[in-house]
This record gives structure tokens, C-alpha cells and sequence, in this order.
């Protein structure tokens, strides 16, 4: 039964995640989900005001897809690919005795 049990919640899970990319505003515990960060992390945030959020009556969180998006999507890591691309660009418009 327990398999059974776990199978459900994946489902459940599932419909969830859907809904959720087709809202535009999402709540405190809906954007939890969406980003997958846990509750207390997301409240740190928001109280630091690291992750942008709206507070219409001044005390419940709401959150807009869109920016969330964006906010998980910041600071991107270049591959080692990419980094050695990047250097090896670098090495061949600033040979010696050329302009720098």
C-alpha cells in the first residue's frame, strides 16, 4: 500500500507543478513549491529582501511567476567549456606586441 501511497503523491505533485506554471501571482506556499526552497528560506528571504515579493495588506506574501523565474535563473555558472573558449578567445586578440 505504501507504493501505492508515494505513486499518489507524485500525481498529486504533478497537478500541482502544472497549475502552478499557468499562474501569474503565486502565494507564499505556492511559490515555495515553484522554487522549491523550504518555507523558512523563502521567509529569510523575503524579510531580507533578497527574492522580490509583494505585500498588498502589508503582511500576506504574494510572489509573480515571471520574477521568480528570473530570480532562479541569476548568476549563471559558464561551463569549463565556455570559460576555456572565453580564454583562449582572450589569448588570440591580445597576443604580445599587439594592441591591449
Amino acid at each position: 500500500m505504501g507504493n501505492l501511497e508515494q505513486r499518489m503523491d507524485v500525481v498529486e505533485n504533478s497537478i500541482k507543478m502544472a497549475g502552478l506554471a499557468t499562474k501569474e501571482v503565486l502565494t507564499f506556499d505556492e511559490a515555495a513549491i515553484f522554487t522549491g526552497l523550504s518555507k523558512s528560506y523563502l521567509y529569510k528571504l523575503t524579510s531580507g529582501q533578497k527574492i522580490p515579493h509583494y505585500k498588498p495588506a502589508g503582511k500576506v506574501l504574494y510572489f509573480n511567476r515571471e520574477e521568480l523565474q528570473a530570480w532562479l535563473l541569476q548568476n549563471r555558472v559558464s561551463t569549463t567549456d565556455e570559460v576555456a573558449e572565453k580564454a583562449q578567445s582572450y589569448c588570440m586578440t591580445n597576443k604580445k606586441g599587439g594592441k591591449r
